[in-house]
């Protein structure tokens, strides 16, 4: 039995997307307006970690340029699956922490992990990660479908101030 993807215009042309796409640009900007921003390669594990957990193909392939400017490199990112047993800075593992309880299972952001999250980052800087982790999970939807773009090798990318993806 052949089952057939549905077609992927009926999801990029939707009202739902472009709501998304505001959103997503909104969270972006709002990032990059703050003077208590996270550090760009907080921002890029947890959008990693997003994009391996759900397996989608666009993300994996995507490296943000502020991240990589600020020294995260190849090997690295190599160490997100295994983070816990990294040598990532303690704030790093929280981060990825943070990312996996909310994507997988929202209810495992205990007392514990929201201590953990506060020793390392204010209030502001937490809701940040919450956002990011929002903004890169609407891939679910697209991998489940399998809908979202194909690319091929690892391209650069940087946002602008208008919160929306350049491709270098």
């Amino acid at each position: 039995m052949i089952i057939t993807r549905i077609d992927p215009t009926l999801v990029q042309q939707s009202p739902i997307t472009t709501a998304y796409d505001v959103f997503s640009a909104t969270v972006v900007r709002s990032r990059l307006a703050r003077s208590d921003k996270l550090d760009p390669r907080i921002t890029e594990i947890v959008r990693l970690r997003c994009a391996r957990t759900h397996d989608c193909r666009v993300c994996q392939s995507l490296r943000e340029m502020t991240a990589r400017e600020a020294g995260l490199d190849d090997e690295l990112t190599d160490q997100i699956d295994r983070f816990e047993e990294s040598d990532f800075p303690d704030s790093w593992k929280v981060a990825l922490r943070l990312t996996d309880a909310t994507i997988l299972s929202p209810n495992l952001v205990d007392d514990a992990l929201r201590v953990q999250a506060r020793q390392h980052f204010t209030d502001v800087q937490i809701t940040e990660i919450l956002f990011d982790i929002m903004k890169w999970s609407w891939q679910k939807t697209l991998v489940a479908l399998r809908v979202e773009a194909e690319i091929e090798g690892v391209k650069d990318v940087r946002f602008g101030a208008d919160g929306h993806a350049i491709h270098a």
